[in-house]
């Protein structure tokens, strides 16, 4: 009876099949790869290939001719993240905010070019502020918070920039008048420099310091007291200053020499201000800051109308 169910069993066409289903024999698929991160590596790749992408259409931008706001403000960004460490030393932190907006406003008015000439004022005008400091400070004649400029600052010292900046911008003038805006905003920038270059490195080797008015010698850092190293230093400076602005196709060599003259002029103004007027009563008003917006805007003016009498005149 055992032997027959067994043959009965061994025999039957269905143990096959049970038997293999039992077993769980059922082929399971080849996997080759079991990272977890495979199924995201599209995902990867497209953000790999997006970010070279994304960085040359910021280059694209930046490039933009003529300069648009978006590409004055994001070049500004990049530049003012980049050079951090220098603004920090020479400006205040609402100091970096205001140049942040004479830097945004000169990009969109003059191109990269305008922005490196203020770049190089802002470099040169920190570095000789520097010079000698703990000498300035020990005579109390140093800037306040040890050079560092505040927002005042640079607004005063920017005001006619930005002015001539906005000029260009909306066209005011036409054609006829775009060169002359250009002009008038190396200018101011050049008469600041001299201003700055003359005061602080006048304070620091100057050996005889006196009063234009009278001629009275009075002590280094004197409102309206002027040396002839410091004079020097000063002229020097718009010299540089100009012939970079000169180099980089912003003016001519013409109005480079008109730029120095303009400024030369201004800052002898300036002087002519400080002694009589700063610090006198009735004129406690005419603080730095008041009297660099008067000086820079006098050498933008300046250079303005001597452009006018040279053209008319045909000295160059």
């Amino acid at each position: 009876m055992a032997l027959s169910t067994l043959l009965h069993i061994h025999s039957s066409p269905i143990l096959p099949l049970q038997f293999f289903h039992t077993r769980n024999l059922t082929p399971k698929p080849l996997i080759l790869n079991r990272n977890p991160n495979s199924a995201n590596r599209p995902k990867m790749l497209a953000n790999a290939v997006s970010v070279p992408g994304a960085v040359s259409e910021i280059v694209t931008l930046i490039q933009s001719a003529p300069p648009t706001w978006k590409s004055a403000l994001l070049s500004n960004v990049v530049i003012f993240i980049l050079g951090s460490p220098i603004l920090v030393a020479g400006l205040s932190l609402s100091g970096i905010g205001a140049a942040f907006l004479l830097g945004t406003l000169t990009w969109r008015a003059f191109g990269p070019t305008g922005f490196l000439l203020v770049a190089s004022y802002f470099i040169l005008g920190t570095a000789v502020t520097k010079v000698k400091l703990a000498q300035k400070e020990a005579q109390g004649i140093a800037e306040k918070r040890k050079g560092r400029r505040g927002p005042g600052s640079v607004v005063g010292s920017g005001a006619a920039a930005c002015v001539c900046a906005f000029l260009s911008i909306y066209g005011v003038g036409g054609k006829a008048f775009s060169q002359l805006w250009r002009l008038a905003f190396v200018a101011s920038l050049c008469t600041k420099l001299s201003d700055t270059v003359s005061s602080e490195l006048g304070k620091a080797y100057g050996k005889i310091t006196y009063l234009v008015t009278t001629f009275k010698v009075v002590p280094r850092g004197t409102e309206g007291a002027v040396s002839v190293e410091g004079t020097l230093a000063g002229l020097f400076a718009s010299v540089i200053l100009a012939s970079i602005g000169c180099l980089m196709s912003e003016i001519g060599a013409s109005e480079a020499v008109i730029c120095v003259l303009a400024s030369q002029i201004a800052n002898f103004g300036e002087s002519v201000i400080g002694a009589a007027l700063q610090e006198k009563e009735g004129f406690r008003w005419l603080n730095n800051d008041a009297v660099n917006v008067i000086n820079i805007s006098v050498g933008s003016i300046l250079a303005v109308l001597m452009q006018q009498v040279v053209r008319r005149n045909w000295i160059f």
